[in-house]
């Protein structure tokens, strides 16, 4: 398969995160509309087919007539390009502190008859109060384009200020995106996919990123093959947790974990003695 396009790689020089930050900072949430362009969306379409037609969700948060791609990042190129792309990095440098990680990578597609799902926000399972910064940040793509009518993301402005926002359910809207565009939010942010009450799948992906020092969502360091890892861009790797939060948070026995990935690594405890 070709390299996927400059578009869906992130080379873009003129992107401007300043008008993003700052509505990520007022609303919770900011939505970038020429994020992958149609080559992109083709390779990601043509690399994401082996895996779907398999399962549904197992519960209604799920979705029961959903199916879900987890880690996804390890399933193409395209994948890869995606999670550590220089504009969504670029959102996630103004909110979370250097050596953030991905704590979740997958696919969504949502068939038609499925519910809304409920309202909720990202970060919950931190065990903080709120109202608090974000511990995570968001990312939700349209593969195809996001309508009221087919299951949408659905989010209350300004919620990730609040201590809750059982009184402004009555202001949530449906996060309506061309396919190619990503909804970047606060881990805080209240929102919920929609319920798909058209006649066709709503296709999507979501990337999570956390703190370096918070507990991710996916185990990347047993989902992804360390020879599969090898191959991927630092920044990549970084994500995924070959990185050192100082003064030494994630070390490998007093070791940078960048040293585990050399193809003639033996763990110290397996060395002999």
């Amino acid at each position: 398969m070709d390299p996927p396009s400059s578009l869906a790689m992130g080379a873009r020089a003129d992107f401007d995160a300043a008008p993003h930050i700052e509505r990520l900072r007022r609303d919770g949430f900011t939505v970038v509309e020429d994020f992958l362009d149609a080559r992109g969306l083709e390779d990601f379409r043509s690399a994401l087919a082996p895996y779907l037609g398999r399962h549904r969700g197992r519960n209604a948060f799920e979705g029961r007539t959903t199916e879900r791609v987890y880690t996804l990042v390890a399933r193409g190129a395209i994948f890869e390009a995606i999670t550590a792309d220089p504009r969504i990095l670029a959102l996630l440098d103004a909110f979370l502190r250097p050596g953030y990680l991905l704590s979740a990578s997958h696919a969504i597609c949502i068939h038609p008859g499925e519910a809304a799902q409920s309202l909720h926000y990202d970060d919950s399972f931190y065990p903080f109060a709120r109202p608090r910064p974000a511990i995570s940040m968001s990312v939700i793509g349209a593969i195809d384009p996001f309508t009221a009518e087919n299951g949408a993301t659905v989010a209350i402005p300004g919620s990730h200020l609040l201590e809750h926002a059982r009184d402004r359910l009555h202001m949530a809207v449906p996060l309506e995106m061309p396919a190619g565009a990503i909804a970047v939010f606060q881990g805080t942010l209240v929102h919920g996919a929609g319920a798909n009450r058209s006649d066709a799948d709503r296709l999507a992906f979501t990337s999570q990123y956390c703190e370096p020092w918070a507990r991710t969502q996916e185990n990347f360091y047993l989902a992804v093959p360390r020879d599969r890892v090898r191959a991927m861009s630092p920044a990549l790797q970084g994500l995924l947790g070959y990185s050192i939060m100082p003064p030494f948070m994630g070390q490998v026995t007093a070791s940078h974990p960048l040293k585990s990935l050399a193809p003639d690594w033996i763990p110290p405890v397996a060395r002999p003695l």
